[in-house]
């Protein structure tokens, strides 16, 4: 037997005997209406055919409770597990979030942050791309609602919103000194300067090196496009320097932990990592981030864990604080700092 279609609130109002307002209550949270009203409407809608219209319902009202995500890439464990966190602490304080990838395109990040502003949501949290020309269009979005950068913030126009991130001059200074520590000082493989990170990072060894009394040593890319790409693009420059018989012997901190899967990937095929060896390997490669398969590569990854958790909460706390009204005055800048992970590969 088909059921009865009902396409308005009115109407199934009428058809299982609940007034509009209860109705609504029930479809934002089922717990904020009386268990056996809860109950009754959870019966009746299983005899009818009805669609809750979120974005419609919302329409008409101060605020949408929504809350826009975009970062460079969902196929990134990294930015997978922050937009996970970013989402459960936004349904606790009563938000909804819709996300969208910039796939590592200016164009499509531009396209992304004029969809949600089109959609009424009521902030964002962005972990913006690197290009220049991108300051304009986040200029124009922060003065027309709140903003929280995350992970990264935009080249050139880094004071228009709050920021949450990781403070990468500690967390590289720490991987620098303990590498220094142990053995030779490290060479260092940078990312392609996609995002402020790249810079960060890179500034922050040839510092930390200084300091240390060391002269920064830096690989170069052998040729290999720049890339979102990041374990190919590490691979690809290490498969060529081992090839030649380049940095065999030597201890290379990457720029995150996906250059050092591809760098011990590439490693791993020379045979610079012996198996079932005990004395410990000539070549030592370590990363950032602590990538959730960076615990379990052959070798182990030597990194940094941000502090993804605490990056979310902060960002979510920041904008709803915007959102709500509790929070006024001059952006802010949280850094988090990453604790060091020692594992078999440095």
């Amino acid at each position: 037997m088909a059921k009865q279609k009902i396409s308005t609130m009115k109407e199934l109002s009428e058809a299982i005997g609940v007034s509009r307002p209860t109705l609504s209550r029930y479809f934002q949270d089922p717990t904020s209406v009386r268990p056996s009203t809860s109950a009754k409407i959870k019966e009746r809608l299983a005899d009818v055919d009805y669609v809750y219209n979120f974005l419609a319902t919302r329409q008409n009202r101060k605020s949408t409770e929504l809350i826009g995500v975009i970062i460079p890439h969902l196929e990134d464990l990294f930015f997978a597990s922050l937009l996970e966190a970013i989402e459960r602490h936004a349904r606790e304080l009563g938000f909804t979030i819709i996300t969208q990838s910039s796939d590592g395109d200016p164009q499509i990040e531009e396209h992304a942050v004029r969809k949600l502003r089109s959609m009424s949501a009521d902030g964002a949290i962005i972990a913006p791309l690197g290009s220049e020309s991108s300051a304009e269009l986040f200029q124009w979005i922060c003065d027309d609602l709140p903003i929280v950068f995350a992970d990264s913030h935009p080249a050139g126009n880094d004071d228009c919103a709050d920021f949450v991130g990781t403070d990468n001059y500690q967390s590289v200074a720490s991987l620098v000194e303990y590498l220094c520590r142990a053995d030779e000082p490290p060479y260092f493989l940078g990312m392609p300067l996609l995002n402020t990170n790249a810079f960060e990072r890179r500034n922050s060894y040839a510092k930390t090196m200084r300091a240390l009394g060391h002269e920064p040593k830096f690989i170069e890319p052998a040729g290999v496009d720049d890339s979102w790409q990041f374990e190919a693009y590490g691979h690809g420059i290490m498969n060529h320097h081992f090839s030649h018989q380049r940095y065999t012997d030597a201890t290379i901190l990457c720029a995150n932990d996906r250059i050092a899967i591809g760098a011990i990937r590439a490693a791993n095929k020379h045979g610079l990592f012996a198996r079932g060896c005990e004395s410990r390997s000539a070549l030592r490669i370590a990363g950032h981030d602590d990538h959730p398969l960076s615990r379990y590569m052959y070798p182990a990854v030597t990194t940094v864990a941000q502090d993804v958790e605490g990056i979310a909460k902060s960002a979510v706390e920041l904008l709803v604080g915007r959102i709500r009204g509790e929070r006024t005055g001059d952006p802010v800048r949280l850094l988090k700092p990453a604790a060091l992970k020692l594992r078999e590969s440095a």
